[in-house]
């Protein structure tokens, strides 16, 4: 771009992600835009892609909207090398979001929170 301005620097990283990188009782990210924003595009990119994953697990497996969810989410959390897990619970909310499904309450999950 002219104004030396990158294209990554067009993308708005919502508020929910944001707060992950947020220590409580401070205001400023305790990470770089540049990290932020690179996670930030894997935890979406992920998203995208569950989404016709779990539309069709539930077609195929008969799954309910919130066993879909939770399939995922504990997939998603089986390999931390890949996501935090913070960054999955956004993933599976970002998820649902896309599908236009109720969103799975985390704190019910087994073995978390």
């Amino acid at each position: 771009m002219r104004d030396g301005t990158s294209i990554d620097n067009q993308i708005e990283i919502p508020q929910s992600f944001m707060v992950m990188y947020v220590t409580p009782g401070h205001t400023r990210p305790n990470a770089s835009h540049e990290v932020i924003l690179n996670r930030y595009e894997r935890c979406e990119d992920m998203a995208c892609i569950l989404a016709e994953h779990a539309q069709t697990m539930a077609f195929k497996e008969n799954f309910s909207e919130q066993e879909v969810l939770r399939h995922c989410h504990q997939g998603l959390l089986a390999d931390a090398s890949n996501f935090t897990a913070k960054e999955s619970d956004w993933v599976i909310r970002r998820l649902a979001e896309l599908l236009g499904w109720t969103p799975l309450e985390l704190g019910d999950v087994s073995g978390r929170m």
